[in-house]
């Protein structure tokens, strides 16, 4: 059986990691602040992956690039990246930073040749197509720009594209709590060929499970912070195996630890 995923997502903005709602940004606390409530080290026996992105103003600070190397720093599930990407040099930077794969939003619409380009470099493996959908309209660059092309034919854009994975994130319930927009994901991910990560409006365990109980989805995520502090995600994950047997992996976090602690001896001595 292949095991499904349980994804957190971590949004950055100018120094501070946000909470989102319908996109409108709540200041929250920067890396030390993630790190005191968060202890990433042991909430990634929890998870399957992270996605950190960067919505700040100036898309390029080197600031961005430090957060990442120190959450790849204390985490050892995969991470992805995104924000801002206009170049390939942006590509490179998120990969040297810590970024085992990058998400990408505007390009997919504004610049077809260099999504090719990172496909044909890094592998369709290592790229996530992110679509904003609201009011059954496509959304990019954060949810600011509104695009004339209709969801479905926007998803076999990106489907011909070669992309590894989709995000498909609801403006209206990103933040909620009210769970996923299930109307849309089913109308979008029906005969969808590559596998998708749905997110926006998961507020509890319960949410999580309807939608990795979809056939054609292969993970959720959430970035509702507040929701999910201190040891809610465990939690959620262990009530998810219990539920539904194999959809996730079961980690044995105490093994898992000792072989994180060995890791982290043999890469600083």
């Amino acid at each position: 059986m292949l095991r499904k995923r349980l994804i957190f997502v971590l949004i950055y903005c100018d120094g501070f990691f946000m909470q989102s709602r319908n996109f409108s940004l709540q200041k929250v606390g920067g890396i030390e602040w993630i790190e005191e409530n968060y202890d990433l080290r042991n909430i990634s026996f929890a998870l399957d992956e992270i996605v950190v992105l960067n919505v700040s103003k100036n898309k390029r600070s080197e600031e961005f690039y430090e957060v990442l190397k120190r959450i790849a720093e204390d985490v050892f599930i995969p991470i992805s990246a995104g924000g801002g990407i206009r170049s390939f040099i942006d590509v490179v930077r998120l990969f040297e930073s810590g970024a085992d794969k990058v998400v990408i939003n505007k390009i997919l619409y504004s610049n077809p040749n260099l999504v090719k380009k990172i496909i044909n470099t890094y592998g369709s493996q290592s790229v996530i197509a992110s679509v904003d959908i609201k009011d059954k309209k496509v959304l990019l660059d954060s949810a600011t720009l509104e695009i004339d092309v209709e969801p479905k034919d926007y998803f076999k854009n990106i489907i011909r594209m070669k992309v590894g994975e989709i995000l498909l994130n609801s403006v209206e319930r990103d933040g909620t709590g009210f769970g996923y927009d299930f109307e849309m994901i089913n109308s979008l991910i029906s005969s969808c060929s590559v596998p998708v990560i749905i997110s926006g409006g998961a507020g509890n365990g319960k949410h999580l499970l309807e939608g990795l109980l979809l056939d054609n989805v292969s993970a959720v995520s959430t970035a509702n912070l507040f929701n999910f502090v201190g040891d809610s995600l465990s939690v959620a994950r262990k009530e998810i195996i219990k539920s539904s047997g194999e959809l996730l992996v079961s980690w044995d976090s105490r093994l898992m630890g000792r072989l994180n602690n060995k890791f982290q001896k043999h890469i600083y001595g």
